[in-house]
């Protein structure tokens, strides 16, 4: 079986990216002899469909699962209209999430985990204000898009797929609470390159 996994690195022992459409880099992976190829995510700072575009690049290259950290209404739409079955939630080591999945232990979901935007800026208290702009393309991601509180409004989603359909349960929170820390762990890390690769060219 043919899958794609999401993934910050562009061999087996990355780690696997939180983010669909942004991800860094897109594994696809023969489940049988484990023979992969890594694709550098060509979306990862487009100014928006990156989830459809990021969809289109996975169905097109024959892929029958995905496996990711999160997935918005409009990737999920298009994935599910190429027949991708669709697994949110992975974290850890790429090679042993494809075992996991080999075991049956993840599932596929029937409809988003996170709102539109999810993995853009202007989240968190963060993103817009934070280096000029850095915080759009590689921001935090509108509250993350797990909110359970009424101020905190969720972007506005696709037809049939409310608020009410994004309500985690504890343990599902607690996972994407830990996936959000990774993730602006390694946003920070990339800002701080890019100063140091800045600071070394003036």
């Amino acid at each position: 079986m043919k899958l794609a996994i999401t993934s910050t690195g562009s061999d087996l022992n990355a780690q696997v990216d939180p983010r669909f459409g942004r991800c860094a880099f897109f594994l696809f992976v023969d489940s049988d002899t484990m023979k992969f190829e890594a694709v550098e995510n060509p979306n990862i700072s487009v100014g928006g469909g990156a989830g459809i575009q990021s969809a289109q690049l996975v169905a097109n290259k024959g892929v029958q699962v995905i496996l990711t950290g999160s997935c918005g209404p409009n990737a999920f739409q298009t994935l599910q209209a190429a027949g991708v079955q669709v697994i949110v939630g992975v974290t850890g080591i790429v090679k042993d999430a494809i075992e996991r999945y080999k075991r049956g232990e993840l599932q596929t979901i029937t409809q988003p985990n996170v709102p539109s935007h999810f993995g853009m800026g202007g989240g968190m208290g963060m993103g817009r204000g934070m280096g000029g702009g850095m915080g759009r393309g590689m921001g935090m991601g509108r509250g993350m898009g797990y909110q359970q509180t009424p101020q905190a409004p969720i972007a506005p989603q696709a037809p049939g797929m409310g608020p009410a359909t994004l309500q985690p349960t504890k343990e599902q929170e607690l996972q994407q609470l830990k996936q959000q820390a990774d993730l602006m762990k390694q946003q920070m890390d990339e800002i701080n390159k890019r100063i140091n690769d800045i600071e070394k060219q003036k």
